[in-house]
């Protein structure tokens, strides 16, 4: 597995390697020890989310508060997306940064995503498919979301129209506003 940096250091890319031939392909798409040994510390995933988005959707930017803040890794098995992974720990020397990634089921990318950080995506294919692990279970009373559009954090994101979001993402709180994590 390759490792690529971000310019957030605890936001990090994993790359599989992939065994490809006449029959098709094959990759370990997760293994406990080698990512422990990415991140440094142990982790233990209790949920596994699925989720498919038609070219525009845009979800986000979502996290939970502890104490059920989640870490994600997170990947796209059909299509494509653009992945954006925001720091919202207070005392980070990152915090109100953003990164942003291309995920796709042609570069097989996956981004670890800890706690502490707001999450969304927009759908750049056709169609997308979009599984990730979590760290700790949903639960909505913990439940909190930025406004995707918000200016303080000028997310670069590649729309070519007004996306699709849901009610509740078009109503989130601006970052300024937003509930961080100390």
């Amino acid at each position: 597995m390759k490792i690529v940096a971000t310019n957030i250091p605890d936001v990090k890319i994993l790359e599989p390697k992939v065994f490809e031939d006449e029959r098709g392909f094959f990759f370990e798409s997760y293994n406990q020890r080698v990512f422990e040994e990415v991140v440094g510390y142990p982790i233990s995933f209790v949920q596994d989310n699925h989720s498919r988005s038609v070219k525009g959707t845009l979800r986000g930017l979502h996290y939970q508060l502890p104490p059920y803040a989640q870490g994600k890794l997170v990947r796209v098995t059909i299509g494509e997306v653009f992945d954006v992974a925001v720091d919202i720990r207070e005392k980070s020397p990152t915090f109100g940064r953003w990164v942003g990634e291309t995920l796709s089921a042609t570069n097989r990318r996956q981004l670890w995503i800890p706690p502490g950080f707001a999450h969304g995506f927009v759908v750049t294919s056709d169609v997308a498919e979009f599984q990730y692990k979590c760290t700790d279970y949903y639960s909505p009373d913990s439940e909190a979301s930025i406004h995707w559009a918000d200016h303080d954090l000028d997310i670069k994101w590649p729309l070519e129209n007004r996306p699709l979001v849901s009610t509740k993402d078009s109503q989130a709180t601006s970052f300024i506003n937003a509930e961080y994590f100390a």
